[in-house]
């Protein structure tokens, strides 16, 4: 079965606090669907149209499994933190076998 990953750029952050706010009830969040944190706002090198701000990579055992952890009642809590201080390009993608 194919993995499941969250990908997050964030291209602006105006408003730090609210991001914190978010993060302290995403993570909880995301691990109790299974998430586990490969990266998050580390080095980056962007080529071409990058974006060399923060990245976040989120894997899941299955893409089934990212979607429900996206949709569960908890982590739609979290959003509600971040919406007006954090500008974020996210996606849920599959993986390869």
């Amino acid at each position: 079965m194919a993995k499941g990953y969250w990908v997050s750029v964030y291209p602006a952050i105006s408003d730090p606090e609210r991001l914190t706010a978010y993060t302290k009830l995403a993570r909880p969040a995301v691990q109790a669907g299974g998430g586990r944190t490969l990266s998050r706002g580390g080095r980056v090198v962007a080529h071409e149209a990058g974006i060399a701000q923060r990245v976040v990579l989120i894997e899941f055992d299955s893409f089934e499994q990212a979607v429900a952890a996206y949709e569960s009642e908890a982590y739609q809590r979290a959003l509600v933190a971040l919406p007006d201080g954090v500008e974020r390009d996210f996606r849920i993608i599959e993986g390869i076998d």
